[in-house]
């Protein structure tokens, strides 16, 4: 039986692809077979015609895993849009057992699997004859939650609307994960020191530009819940 985790954000450009890259790669390090998938990915680069899902190939490059990317992303799409929007500008049905086989062939070729959401946790996957929210997709495979936040000015308030929303949507999240943090910022140790002390869940920091992520492998397998 495999095991999953579900890497969102509080909000767009927070660094979700970034930790999951080091996610995935820490744990691929450490002798563990773990993959990733992305439901819906916007803002794809076209090379000689064919679009390039760059989430996927950017985590596949830097946790080294074989493969097309593209396999890993069930809808590409080049505008750099919300999914919804995107799917209606390409005239095309999102469809949620497109999603879920795609899910399960990435499944049962990996023992752990990282999956990576779109925007922040509020995001419309599909408004045409299914009705997709992103939350659906993370209950529907029954996947615990890691929330990403920026370390900076404003991450109080947008990380504990984001837990409250999450809560509201009965989804367990294992723990917050503070990108781009600085030890020197007074405001990063602030932040951290306020969540840490108000929050039932460990907040961690992963330093700007890092390569590395310092949380331990046997750590974050802990994490990851049977799916």
């Amino acid at each position: 039986m495999a095991k999953g985790i579900f890497i969102t954000a509080t909000g767009t450009d927070i660094g979700k692809t970034y930790i999951t890259a080091l996610i995935v790669k820490k744990l691929r390090e450490f002798n563990i077979n773990c993959g990733y998938y992305k439901a819906a990915l916007s803002g794809a680069e076209r090379i000689d015609g064919k679009l390039i899902a760059g989430d996927a190939n950017y985590v596949y490059n830097i946790a080294d895993i074989n493969g097309d990317p593209n396999d890993a992303v069930s809808y590409i799409f080049e505008q750099a849009v919300s999914p919804h929007l995107a799917a209606k500008l390409n005239n095309v049905e999102i469809s949620m057992e497109k999603i879920k086989k795609d899910f399960s062939y990435i499944k049962n070729k990996h023992d752990y699997i990282t999956v990576e959401g779109s925007g922040g946790i509020i995001c419309p996957i599909s408004m045409g004859k299914e009705k997709i929210m992103l939350e659906n997709i993370i209950k529907i495979f029954k996947l615990p939650a890691i929330v990403v936040a920026d370390a900076g000015l404003g991450t109080i308030n947008s990380t504990i609307l984001t837990l409250q929303y999450i809560k509201e949507k009965n989804i367990s999240v294992k723990m917050i994960l503070l990108n781009n943090y600085n030890h020197e910022d007074i405001i990063h140790i602030e932040n951290k020191r306020y969540l840490s002390d108000n929050l039932p869940i460990p907040v961690y920091t992963c330093n700007k530009n890092s390569n590395n992520l310092e949380i331990p492998a046997e750590k974050l397998i802990e994490y990851y819940e049977e799916i």
